[in-house]
This record gives structure tokens, sequence and C-alpha cells, in this order.
């Protein structure tokens, strides 16, 4: 999915879920006090308080009650300089994960558990913007620290009920449910101070509401577990950039703990599951000065494009059967595959069109 509009079908953008502190929260019909001499209930009389209570809850809100009390508190507030967002407690020795467009530059932090209204302070374990994650560190890890448990990715299918969790505007350890809406799509975030505007894959989407503040919270299925971190609501340029209602994503649970594990053991990552081609590419434009291909500026010697014959100055114009017009849908391309898949790649040499049977590698 593209990071911007397209000439047909839906005009989509997608913009990363935090929030500036100072945003305000504007909420209609909320107020305390207003005209019209208060709630109906007080207008007649005391009816409210004599309603009967619910005889019974229903099986289905009981299971979110559960899991909110069992998820919620692994559930915490980030606050990094001006931005605010949302982090999961991925271990008892105080690491937090969340999106790495949350930390942005910062290095120290500010930390609220869901059980607690004291900021902690944590610092910087590492950070992987290429897939949006990063680790943070508490300082002084209080005890009784509640880790989160991570789903099997492979399990999750169309149709399971999620709970997204998180610090929406500042609203602390706020819930709001849907389902699992797809699966395996290729999101583009926008380029923005904080994020080079990274393109990832297989992410999970839903209809959970995923606002402002959102990204780096859970998003949970009803066993308890974490199916994925929120990290992106989809915008429609037009409404005025308003939020797309329903169509949030998350990155998957088995990309947040491979590349989490690593930012903590080692600080880098140099495994991130995603695949490569061992090229550095520019765009490439045609005679009618439209995009029409990545154009290879060096490859990595040893690398998958070199085994498979590929050269400096070649345009790479197609991966098996997706065109490729930019640097951007070359790393779209990639981010759909797997290290180790075989792929045909299609480019221009000498403006001879040719093919090579390339094994990716791992970026």
């Amino acid at each position: 999915m593209p990071a911007g509009p397209r000439p047909t079908g839906p005009k989509l953008w997608f913009g990363p879920a935090a929030v500036l502190v100072s945003a305000a929260l504007l909420v209609a019909g909320c107020s305390s006090s207003g005209k019209g001499g208060g709630s109906s209930a007080a207008a007649s009389g005391s009816a409210s308080s004599s309603a009967p209570a619910p005889a019974s809850s229903n099986q289905l809100e009981q299971d979110y009650q559960h899991v909110i009390a069992q998820v919620l508190p692994s559930v915490v507030q980030i606050t990094a300089g001006n931005s605010l967002g949302s982090g999961i407690v991925f271990d008892d020795k105080g690491d937090i994960v969340t999106n790495a467009h949350v930390v942005g530059s910062a290095t120290t932090f500010t930390v609220t558990l869901a059980n607690s209204s004291k900021p902690l302070d944590a610092t910087l374990v590492g950070s992987y913007p290429d897939s949006d994650l990063a680790v943070v560190r508490l300082s002084s890890p209080p005890s009784g620290l509640k880790p989160a448990v991570f789903a099997d990715s492979a399990k999750v299918a169309v149709g399971q009920i999620t709970l997204a969790m998180g610090s929406p505007l500042g609203l602390s350890s706020s819930v709001t449910q849907g389902i699992v809406s797809a699966v395996g799509r290729t999101v583009s975030e926008p380029r923005t101070a904080d994020s080079p505007g990274a393109t990832i894959g297989n992410m999970v989407q839903t209809s959970a509401a995923i606002n402002p503040g959102n990204s780096g919270g859970a998003l949970v299925n009803l066993s308890n577990q974490v199916i994925g971190i929120n990290t992106l609501t989809a915008v429609d340029p037009e409404l005025n950039g308003s939020a797309a209602p329903g169509i949030g994503f998350a990155i998957p649970a088995v990309t947040v703990t491979n590349i989490a594990n690593q930012l903590i053991k080692d600080g880098k990552v140099s495994n991130s599951g995603r695949a490569a081609l061992g090229v550095t590419v520019r765009p490439y434009f045609d005679a009618n000065f439209q995009p029409a291909g990545a154009a290879v500026v060096s490859v990595t010697a040893g690398g998958p494009a070199a085994s498979a014959g590929l050269q400096a100055g070649d345009v790479i114009t197609k991966v098996n059967d997706t065109a490729i017009t930019s640097p951007s849908a070359l790393t779209t391309a990639l981010a759909s595959l797997a290290p180790g898949d075989k792929a045909t790649v299609g480019y221009q040499r000498e403006g001879k069109d040719q093919t090579a049977q390339v094994t990716l590698g791992t970026l």
C-alpha cells in the first residue's frame, strides 16, 4: 500500500499514531454542566437511582473484561520530549518495546505504568527505524512488573476479535475493540522528523480504533496475547486528513519479538527477518521524465544481486509480477517477501530487457 493517494480506488495516507503532549482533547456533549439544567435523569427525578442492575453479563463481555485485567497492566505510557505514545512491558528487567517513531531522537524518557501515576525514568536501549521498533529500559524497575505474552503470528486470522490498548490523546489505559480485518499487509509510513518512512510487511490490519498516542501500544486477542504493536492509522485526504474509520495497522508479534530480542542483547539489529537484494539504488526516469525503475548504484559483493549477475548501471523494472518504477516500489515489493525466497528480477542493461533468478538475502 502506498503512503499517499492513488489514482484509483481508496485515497489513503498513513500516519504514525503518536501525539504531541500539548494536544488538546475536544469532546462534544461530555461537559459536566451546561444549558438545559443537567442530565435527563436529573430532570426526571430519581429514575436513574432506581434503575435495576443488569441481571447478568454475557460471556463475550466477561471475556473482554478478563483480557483487559490480564494485559492492560503490561501497557505503559511513554513521554519522549514533546511527544507521547505507548509501550509494552517486554520482560521483568524493565525493557519496554515501542515504536521507533515514538522515541524519535530522544535517549531519555518518562514512563507511566498502568497501575501507577508516578512517572519512571527510562533510557534508550536501541532503535531500529527500518521496522519502526525500539526498546527503552526503566532505570529502576519496580517489583511486580508484568511482561506481556506475545502470540504466534501464524495463528492470527481474519475475523478474530482484537482489543487495542494504549494512551490515545494522552488518555492512559484506554481500550478499543474490533476484529482482524486483514493480515499480510505491506504499508509504507510517511517520512517525518521521527521516521525515515519505513516500509513494513506482514502487518495486521484491524478495525479497532488506533488514535494518536496509541503508537507502541498493544493489539491483543482474547487469549490474553499481544498479536502486534499499534503503529499506523489510515487518514483520508478527501476528508481534510482526518482518520479513516476502522483502518489501523499493527506490526506483527513475530517481528516485534525478533527485533526487540536483538536490541536487548546487542543494542543493534543484525537479522531483521526482511528480504534484501543487496543493492543500492536511485530513481530512474525515462525519456519523458517519468519514473521508470530503480537504477542500481552499487552491488554488495557476494550478495544476492551480485550472485545473480546484476551490476551497477542496471535498471530494475520488475520483481516477480510487480512493476518497479521507483526505489520505494522496490522496497515495497521486497517487504512482501522473505529471506531465502527466490524472485525473478527484471532489469534493463544498455537498453535491453533481461531477467535474473535471485535468492534473496537478509536486510
